[in-house]
């Protein structure tokens, strides 16, 4: 017997029986977040068969889904799911990703990190907080919903490759005829990922820059060739003045995000072989999280200014916008009554409403903690799952019926 069975046969015996049937109700999120954490859905591998199974179930329970299917830059295949329900316009749009972070390492040996487990009124697996309990949630709480019973739709949008660059929610943005409904109706969207169901106005963005130094490979003993770090140390030496100045001075903080700074993260790789040969190309990555009110513009030119001076070329990407909508506004004020909550908060990671950018009223919203995502040990609290579904039933039935 399964666990899930045996969770709902001992409630029952205790004394449940007037609410068993609710119970069954709320624990379909729990064996939909099993099924969904079951695949291994991560983001250097395809999508595909998970997006298979949530176009069968978005389908059954009366959702018309536009499926969007690309290559990434591996030639890997990736299926974005735009999908709606119900008639009329505005309504509420759910967004979500099916790629999850690798999982090189678990914390145990009793099951993998695609192997499901229930212990401690928990739910483990890769994916379970970021976030397909999330998911799980919004599919059990639209199945609620009868076609019949919507005035305005809902939408139900999964893409592919939000860990790696928001390389799916790019696609949705250009091909997605469900996203111009969206913008154009000024649907209002939840972005589904963990919060602790507190409600969140405003995140940071995401910049990418990459610096690579070229030398020539040679034996360190000769003359010839020439180290491709001696043009970098320099370069890292400019980059370290800059993120102490941001982590030390008033102007390039904000208070509103904890942390408060621009967490510059520095990573540095050369293709040197051996101690004893010189290095023909050394590579450093910086991820920095911008934040509103903050110029970062004028920081990414003094790094440019840098990398001249020194030889180094280098491209900056700009992964995602700032998330920021006015703590007073209408939306903001309504998801806090629904929540129960008295103020909005915000985070320090990203998502993909970095991309949906032209989607005025958007929020974060979603079950599990942050600190459980990308662990060796990702778990989601099954009460969360329950509160989670809850609350999507309660958004849904405020914003479309």
């Amino acid at each position: 017997m399964s666990s899930l069975k045996v969770t709902t046969a001992l409630l029952v015996k205790l004394g449940d029986w007037p609410n068993c049937g609710q119970l069954m109700h709320k624990m379909k999120s729990l064996r939909y977040a099993k099924r969904l954490v079951g695949f291994d859905s991560t983001s250097s591998l395809s999508n595909r068969l998970v997006s298979k199974y949530l176009e069968m179930k978005l389908t059954k329970h009366g959702f018309v889904v536009e499926k969007i299917e690309y290559l990434d830059e591996k030639r890997v295949p990736k299926v974005n799911l735009i999908a709606k329900k119900g008639g009329g316009r505005g309504g509420l749009a759910y967004f979500s990703h099916t790629d999850v972070v690798p999982a090189k390492r678990w914390f145990t040996n009793k099951f993998g990190p695609f192997e499901p487990a229930i212990a401690r009124q928990r739910l483990y697996g890769r994916g379970s907080c970021d976030m397909k309990g999330s998911i799980a949630c919004m599919l059990t709480a639209a199945q609620r919903f009868a076609w019949d019973d919507l005035k305005q739709p809902i939408y139900f949008v999964c893409t592919a490759d939000e860990e790696i660059g928001f390389g799916g929610a790019r696609r949705v943005v250009e091909d997605s005829k469900y996203y111009r409904e969206m913008v154009a109706n000024r649907t209002k969207a939840i972005i589904g990922e963990p919060t602790s169901l507190e409600v969140v106005h405003a995140h940071k963005g995401s910049i990418e820059l990459t610096a690579t130094s070229r030398g020539q490979a040679a034996h360190s003993s000769s003359k010839q060739g020439l180290n491709s770090n001696l043009a970098m140390i320099p370069f890292l030496a400019d980059l370290k003045a800059i993120h102490d100045e941001t982590e030390s001075d008033p102007k390039w903080r904000n208070d509103a995000f904890d942390p408060p700074t621009m967490s510059w993260n520095i990573s540095v790789k050369d293709d040197v072989a051996a101690i004893n040969v010189k290095a023909s190309k050394t590579i450093c990555r910086v991820y920095l999280r911008t934040m509103p009110n903050v110029d970062e513009q004028s920081l990414l030119d003094r790094v440019a200014e840098s990398a001249e001076a020194n030889g180094i070329e280098l491209q900056i990407n700009r992964w995602g916008q700032i998330l920021y909508v006015d703590p007073d506004s209408e939306f903001v004020t309504e998801s806090l009554k629904l929540a129960h909550k008295i103020r909005p908060k915000t985070v320090s990671y990203g998502t993909d409403g970095g991309v949906f950018t032209e989607l005025e009223d958007k929020i974060v919203f979603g079950p599990g903690s942050i600190a459980q995502a990308h662990t060796r040990d990702e778990w989601i609290a099954i009460e969360q799952l329950t509160m989670g579904t809850e609350m999507y039933a309660k958004m849904i039935r405020h914003w479309c019926c």
